[in-house]
Parts: structure tokens; sequence; C-alpha cells
């Protein structure tokens, strides 16, 4: 596992590293060596914010991309908080896959990135983003974004190529966009 710690208004000490380090370990046992790990470590700078020392984390794994975030009063708790999380979304997404029987073809990046794109109406973009769009199934989407714990998820369909959008409905379902 590679991993990289980045601080954001926090400068990263030598314990904070290697006791993330530590903890991260344990994610290493269950994903392999080929798996890339994103921590950012922040102190947010609002007084009323009383959980104030937070940490995110970005696994970047053959299949599955997983997200987590935890914020508390103290740096070493978040740390831990996130690492439970994260074994419990690799974890999750482990039994899925072998319920289903049979492994997915989402590990072949898409060579093209596209681009995360905001219409302007009135108001700046404050935030890009780019990712590799994978080949894959509206029912592999589903887990993805379930995995990843957004409202939507962006892919490309593995039978007809075309980038789709599954989201998740207030009715508790999910829907699914596709082009024309």
């Amino acid at each position: 596992m590679r991993l990289q710690v980045k601080g954001r208004n926090l400068e990263i000490s030598d314990s904070i590293r290697s006791y993330a380090e530590q903890k991260l370990a344990k994610l290493d046992k269950q994903l392999g060596e080929t798996t890339q790990v994103e921590l950012e470590l922040t102190v947010e700078k609002n007084p009323s914010i009383s959980a104030n020392q937070v940490a995110e984390a970005t696994v970047f794994t053959k299949g599955p991309t997983l997200r987590a975030r935890e914020a508390t009063k103290d740096m070493r708790a978040s740390i831990d908080q996130l690492t439970d999380k994260l074994v419990r979304q690799v974890r999750h997404y482990r039994d899925k896959r072998s319920r289903r029987g049979s492994r997915t073809n989402n590990n072949v990046p898409f060579e093209e990135g596209v681009p995360a794109v905001a219409e302007q109406l009135d108001q700046q973009i404050v935030k890009t983003k780019q990712f590799p769009v994978k080949p894959m199934t509206a029912e592999e989407a589903v887990l993805q974004l379930e995995l990843i714990g957004h409202d939507f998820f962006v892919f490309r369909d593995a039978d007809s190529g075309d980038v789709n959008v599954v989201y998740r409905r207030k009715d508790r379902g999910y829907g699914l966009i596709e082009p024309q």
C-alpha cells in the first residue's frame, strides 16, 4: 500500500504520520500492495466548529474508489474513526463481490478523463475534479455509489459505451440517467 499524507492548515509531524501509517496498515492486509491511499489531515479554523480535527481519505483500488471523512476534537481519534470506517467499507465491498460470484471488469481504466463540469449561473466554480470513467454495468455503478457515499455516480456503460449517471432517489431507490 502506498500512503500519501497531506496537511491543510496543519504541519504534519513525524508522530502523526507514523500513527496514520500504523492505523491504515489494517487496510494493507485486505487490499494489497497496488493500492494507493491519500490521507488529508485538516484543522478547521472556524471557532464555532468544535470537531475541528478532520481526517479525509481516498483509497484507489483496482475496483472501487473508497472515501471516508471523520472529524473530532483530536486528530488521533479522527484517524482511528476514519480507519474503522474504511475497514467497514472494504469488508462491505468484499462481501458484495463474493456474493455476486463473479469478478467485474471495472479494473480497466478508461483512457479519457472526463472532468466534472458545473454550469456557471452567477456563481463561481470553486472546485473542479477529474477522474477516469471506468466501463461497468449499472449494478456495479450502484455498488460504487454506495461505497463512496455520494448521491450520484458517473460511469461509462460497458455495453453501449455511453456515459451514464446513477443517483440515489429520495424514496431509497436508485435512478439511471442514459443519453439518447
